[in-house]
């Protein structure tokens, strides 16, 4: 009878963390192309972009799309990028932007990208 009660919060509480994870934007730099998730090229200019990206200082911090936290190594991470030199190259294009609220999607026709 207990069990019958405490299920639809254990599910709800599970479903939270799932989508916690979900939204999680710890990423790693990697050398070479071959080792990425996405390669990502930095434009001038907001209007370029696909996501507008604000570093933050946490991992806890980064719990939205565009709220990167930069990780030490390539096992911490949610995703690994390779930089590319030019934006033909690039499969997601970024802005960094100088405030946390301006982070997020400009073209959410790329936010499957990180829907691992």
């Amino acid at each position: 009878m207990i069990l019958q009660k405490l299920l639809p919060v254990i599910a709800i509480i599970g479903l939270c963390t799932i989508n916690n994870f979900s939204l999680a934007q710890k990423v790693f730099k990697v050398d070479y192309a071959s080792q990425a998730d996405f390669k990502v090229f930095v434009v001038e200019y907001e209007s370029q972009c696909d996501l507008k990206v604000f570093h933050v200082d946490y991992s806890s911090q980064s719990n939205s799309d565009g709220k990167w936290f930069s990780v030490e190594y390539a096992s911490q991470a949610d995703y690994k990028v390779y930089f590319v030199e030019y934006a033909s190259q690039a499969e997601l294009k970024i802005y960094y932007v100088d405030y946390v609220s301006q982070a997020g999607w400009r073209d959410k026709s790329k936010s499957y990208m990180f829907k691992f």
